[in-house]
């Protein structure tokens, strides 16, 4: 089952004259993850997707927004591989009257290049996003990456074997 991600908004209430649950600084994402490794050096995928705020900034602002994820790798060499990614909002609502994306917004884009070292993955990431959550970057996304809005990020795996393998006899 696909993991189902809860955010918690801990800014200040933007209105505090209004009455404010706590239930309303929460927003779900959900995910269908459909993807397939066609060979050793090109894998693609595509993810359905759908966030729901419980409190919506205004009256016609979406409760509930539907995306459309694309994704893929390509291995440029046997350490370094290309990575794309890229949703599309939708333009469905659920509510007459309600608008199907938060004013203001674009569709995210991200490049990267992943670089194995050897213990290390360094993971180098180019996007027009600058939330790191599927809440903030596929529905809050403000900057257009063709018109240069192009935010920088970066990732250091490693991974840390605790047990020793078992020697076959």
């Amino acid at each position: 089952m696909p993991f189902q991600p809860l955010c918690f908004k801990t800014l200040k209430w933007e209105d505090p004259k209004l009455q404010n649950y706590y239930t309303s600084r929460l927003s779900f994402a959900h995910q269908l993850i459909i993807a397939r490794k066609f060979s050793e050096g090109l894998s693609l995928q595509i993810m359905p997707s759908f966030v729901h705020y419980n409190l919506a900034k205004s009256v016609n602002d979406p409760n509930d927004i539907f995306a459309l994820g694309a994704g893929g790798r390509i291995k440029l060499t046997k350490r370094l591989s290309f990575n794309v990614e890229y949703y599309h909002i939708l333009p469905i609502s659920l509510v007459a009257g309600e608008n199907y994306r938060l004013p203001g917004t674009k569709n995210s884009l991200a490049v990267g290049f992943d670089i194995e070292t050897g213990g290390h993955i360094f993971q180098l990431h180019f996007t027009n996003s600058t939330g790191m959550t599927e809440k903030t970057f596929i529905t809050e996304t403000t900057g257009d990456f063709f018109k240069g809005d192009i935010h920088f990020g970066f990732n250091i795996s490693r991974v840390f074997t605790i047990k020793k393998k078992r020697l076959k006899k």
